[in-house]
């Protein structure tokens, strides 16, 4: 990097420390650089604009935030909650087991952390407490467990990230299955031996006839991820094609099957799903701005040979770059941190031999760890609003289940034929 260069980088990092928009930031930032180092017409920087947003893989991501909030405005979410309870609720901890169970259902079908704290989160950490589990258990695992909202599919991270990688979607998809089942069960077991050893209350367990009646109460809700993921890979629909699928389905269902949703309701969750999907565009239009900018100075090449010559070994580069993403996660929401740094990796990922959509997976978990970690982790604020608690407490709460996260991480990071063993299977 040359002087100019360290110019818009600390241009970049000073607009991002301020109050200035996250878009506005990657834009001015990238317009500068053009304008003024690259020395081309401004209008590139508008056609670039138009060009970032003319692409139908983002028309998955806007279907999929439909749905989330279709589904928290109706009952469905409500029902993968029973139905969770009703599967785990009778064991030690078995409440808490049913809060991550519901975050993976959800995450099935959201693809969100963010609407999976608020669905989810919102509804069990007040019936976690009601229910005698300690506060800063019930905080701690409620606001770390929605991180299955982004690794088991379908994921908005992903869908970015197979956009600049070029990765088969469905493929790329194949790889958060097995972390996230990993995941639901190292939390669970721990739920399970620490509420064993405080003692907490547990429900009855459930007769036949109950589990079934429950099950058939929620058939609707549950057959919803079934048809998302059965129609890809079945070759039905493509993933694009799944997310317009599960939108109409999730209306139909909560408009005339569970009838907790009325018509007059439709014009809210549309306006307030188009207000989402608006923020997430206009974050993919200026950080596109700045990509520009960095493909003309040819930034991710210079970075690639200069890692190169310091850094010989795969296994040290990515534990330097895991450390790297869970700092910059503190800091970064996970959709500006993955339109920046995607770019500027790839190039390094040729290098030392490592899968793109191995190091796709990496980088979203290490992203989604960053929603439960100061100062700027999202899932933090939401939780600490539900009990009225300051950030001190609620980032203390989180501490247990983080590790166990992070131990995860690392087990995949160094296992990559463990994450790849699904798309292997089915793609070959």
């Amino acid at each position: 990097m040359d002087s100019n260069d360290l110019i818009i980088l600390f241009l970049l990092l000073g607009l991002l420390g301020s109050t200035v928009p996250v878009f506005l930031a990657l834009f001015f930032t990238g317009l500068v650089g053009l304008v003024l180092i690259v020395g081309i017409d401004p209008q590139i920087a508008i056609e670039v604009l138009y060009r970032s947003m003319d692409k139908f893989a983002l028309a998955v991501v806007l279907f999929f935030i439909l749905c989330g909030n279709v589904m928290t405005t109706g009952s469905i979410v409500q029902k993968l909650i029973k139905t969770a309870n009703t599967l785990v609720g009778f064991l030690p901890g078995g409440l808490a087991m049913a809060g991550i169970l519901a975050c993976g259902f959800f995450g099935a079908i959201s693809g969100s952390t963010v609407a999976t704290v608020v669905a989810i989160g919102g509804f069990m950490i007040p019936a976690l407490i009601e229910n005698g589990y300690d506060e800063e258990f019930s905080v701690g695992i409620m606001t770390t467990a929605p991180i299955l909202g982004i690794i088991i599919p379908p994921s908005i991270s992903m869908i970015l990230y197979s956009m600049i990688s070029n990765d088969r979607l469905e493929a790329l998809f194949l790889t958060g299955f097995i972390p996230g089942v990993l995941i639901i069960l190292a939390m669970s077991l721990y739920a399970y031996f620490f509420c064993r050893r405080r003692g907490t209350k547990t429900i009855p367990r459930p007769s036949f006839k109950e589990a079934m009646a429950t099950l058939r109460e929620s058939a609707w809700a549950l057959f919803l991820p079934v048809l998302i993921f059965g129609g890809i890979y079945s070759g039905i629909f493509t993933a694009n094609e799944a997310a317009v699928v599960a939108c109409f389905y999730a209306f139909f269902v909560e408009i005339f099957i569970h009838k907790d949703m009325k018509l007059r309701d439709v014009k809210q969750v549309v306006v307030s799903s188009a207000v989402t999907s608006a923020t997430l565009l206009v974050i993919v239009a200026g950080a596109s701005v700045f990509g520009e900018f960095l493909t003309f100075e040819q930034i991710p090449n210079q970075i690639a040979e200069a890692v190169v010559s310091h850094i010989q070994s795969p296994w040290v580069f990515l534990l330097a770059v895991n450390i790297l993403l869970l700092i910059v996660g503190m800091f970064m929401d996970i959709i500006s941190a993955t339109l920046i740094l995607t770019p500027i990796f790839l190039p390094l990922l040729s290098q030392f031999g490592i899968d793109t959509m191995h190091f796709g997976l990496l980088m979203t978990i290490n992203l989604g760890i960053g929603y439960c970690t100061p100062p700027l982790g999202v899932s933090l604020y939401i939780s600490g609003a539900t009990v009225d608690r300051n950030l001190l407490y609620v980032s203390r709460s989180v501490i247990p289940f983080l590790v166990i996260q992070i131990a995860i991480l690392m087990v995949l990071t160094y296992w990559p034929d463990l994450v790849l063993f699904l798309p292997r299977l089915v793609y070959g």
